[in-house]
């Protein structure tokens, strides 16, 4: 082998070499910088591209998809010097390569480091029953003032959730204690309710049963009233009739007269409570008189119509 043939051996090499070197291909969701003698040049996006060898390089590699970041736990006090331990997430995304790269150095540290020292400042503005109450007010306010601090940096914070929010055990005890008493004093209100609206509602039903009851006694007073009316009008009839017959010597009507008082006394004796046994001694004659003077009248009003 000559010379020559070496040469182009070496020349060819060395050409693979160089393509090997200028040929970079990027993954999706990443994009790389470019530096020409140490400066940035240019980003390459996904794909394959080619640059200059020796004279480009390839400097900063950066994932250019959304990113969690772990908040670690931290002890913050409240406005009303209370202690609470809390953490929380970060999610980000680069959408500028080279400001991340070049405009704040090792990117994850600075921007957990930039969300503690807000979490701290935020929450410790708070007392602690708006930091338990108002989690969703305390993200919105970190992911506003994070998300203004990482704008020069290429960085959208897209969300800050606070995880964890942990009081001393002593305080929970006395957040327990408080809640109970809190809940058993709306259970004695609300019995104390029940039993009013008890006592209204059984008062009230007392009132309309005893304005029903004076309605019943009035009604049933107006209705003995009527019939002792009409009885009266029946007595003062008949009686009416009784002297007519009597002024006219009608002796039956007599007869008939005394007999009906006679039978209404010994109903009234018989229907006495104190009267078991009743001797009568009594004049049978006059009573069957009697009763022959009503089948007389009786003949009498039967044979006028014919």
């Amino acid at each position: 082998m000559d010379a020559f043939s070496i040469f182009v051996l070496v020349f060819l090499a060395l050409a693979v070499v160089l393509v090997a070197m200028g040929a970079k291909v990027v993954p999706q969701g990443q994009e790389f910088t470019v530096e020409r003698f140490g400066r940035y040049t240019r980003s390459l996006r996904p794909g394959l591209h080619v640059i200059v060898p020796v004279v480009d390089r390839v400097g900063a590699k950066m994932n250019m998809m959304e990113t969690v970041l772990d908040i670690p736990t931290q002890e913050v006090i409240t406005k009303d010097n209370a202690m609470v331990k809390v953490d929380g997430v970060v999610f980000y995304q680069v959408l500028h390569a080279a400001k991340a790269a070049y405009e704040v150095q090792d990117l994850e540290r600075a921007t957990t480091n930039l969300t503690t020292t807000n979490i701290r400042t935020v929450m410790g503005s708070m007392d602690l029953d708006t930091l338990l109450s108002e989690r969703d007010q305390i993200n919105a306010r970190l992911l506003q003032i994070v998300d203004d601090a990482t704008t020069p940096w290429g960085v959208k914070v897209t969300r800050i959730e606070i995880k964890d929010i942990s009081p001393p055990t002593d305080l929970v005890d006395s957040m327990a204690r408080q809640m109970k008493a809190e809940r058993e004093k709306r259970a004695a209100v609300l019995e104390a309710e029940g039993q009013r609206q008890a006592e209204i509602l059984r008062a009230d039903g007392e009132k309309q049963a005893t304005i029903l009851e004076a309605e019943g006694r009035k009604e049933a007073a107006f209705r003995d009233a009527e019939a002792r009316e009409r009885l009266a009008q029946a007595e003062a009839r008949a009686t009416h009739v009784m002297s007519t017959a009597i002024a006219q010597g009608n002796v039956q009507a007599i007869n008939y007269f005394i007999a009906q008082k006679y039978v209404e006394a010994l109903q009234s004796i018989a229907q006495a409570d104190n009267q078991k046994l009743v001797l009568m001694p009594l004049e049978a004659s006059s009573v069957i008189g009697s009763i022959g003077g009503i089948a007389e009248l009786a003949r009498e009003a039967f044979k006028r119509p014919g």
